[in-house]
């Protein structure tokens, strides 16, 4: 019998990925990164699975240190988005399907045979879960032993800006609200290992560290806020935050406008604090 789970109501509208497009493997993936040059030197041809890719730009970016012989195996759930992402990987000069390709997967019940794939990689995808432990077990199954499973969720109580403008505060208070409205985990940073454990992997496996994501450039700024601003206005989070009494009309407004004035403000910062674990499975 198939598990009910919570529908990935959130979509993949532009309003929702447009700051997902601001990620690459460099700032999305610094933990994975230096494993890849030792897998590749043993297999050239190495197979990895991104889970969740969304608009494909941290996907694409990881193709690229796979080359050329290495492949993308870039997942989603929605068919729109994966269309985005192949797009995006044509445009970074990948060749589809030889360096990339994609399909359209559920990561509670992948499709792939036991021990597939020689590297699982999902960036922001267990956040969004009502059963974490159970996407954990999936992704340790198509996994070769010995092979590597790469995780990296936000924290969003470990969130800092500067200036704390009251507008922000209230913004904060509202993304976490409807995160676990839709049915999310709003402590997955510092959940991660937990939650690997309890899908049955020792710990003496497990990698475990913390890494960051800095807005603070112009155009870092601009990505970040502009991207807020479309979802308050137009966004899922709008949606809900109003149809679930958790916010109004009138503060959306004053939270687009304090977003507005961030991005304005030359020493404005924006810091984001993200839970890292590398698993070897074993063999």
């Amino acid at each position: 019998m198939t598990t009910q789970h919570t529908p990935y109501v959130i979509g993949h509208a532009p309003s929702h990925t447009k700051h997902h497009e601001w990620r690459t493997a460099t700032n999305s993936a610094p933990h994975l990164l230096p494993h890849l040059p030792k897998a590749l030197s043993s297999n050239p041809n190495l197979k990895l699975l991104d889970i969740g890719c969304g608009p494909g730009t941290i996907s694409a970016s990881l193709a690229q240190h796979l080359l050329p012989s290495g492949h993308v195996l870039a997942t989603d759930i929605a068919d729109d988005v994966l269309e985005r992402a192949k797009e995006h990987a044509i445009s970074q000069g990948l060749s589809v399907p030889e360096n990339i390709s994609f399909q359209k997967e559920s990561v509670y019940e992948l499709s792939f045979s036991d021990n597939e794939f020689d590297i699982v990689h999902a960036h922001q995808v267990l956040c969004h879960l009502d059963d974490p432990v159970a996407a954990v077990k999936e992704m340790l199954r198509v996994c070769k032993p010995g092979g590597l499973i790469s995780f990296r969720e936000s924290d969003m109580h470990m969130w800092c800006f500067w200036p704390e403008l009251p507008s922000l505060l209230k913004f904060h208070e509202l993304i976490v609200n409807v995160m676990l409205a839709n049915g999310g985990q709003d402590k997955g940073g510092r959940k991660l290992v937990s939650w690997i454990m309890e899908a049955g992997v020792d710990r003496k496996d497990v990698e475990a560290g913390f890494g960051t994501w800095c807005y603070s450039e112009p155009g870092d700024r601009k990505a970040w806020g502009e991207a807020m601003i479309e979802r308050l206005r137009t966004g899922q989070m709008r949606q809900r935050g109003i149809e679930s009494g958790l916010t109004t009309e009138e503060s959306i407004e004053e939270m687009a406008k304090g977003w507005r004035e961030w991005m304005e403000t030359g020493d404005a910062t924006l810091g984001i604090v993200n839970g890292e674990v590398i698993v070897t499975k074993a063999a």
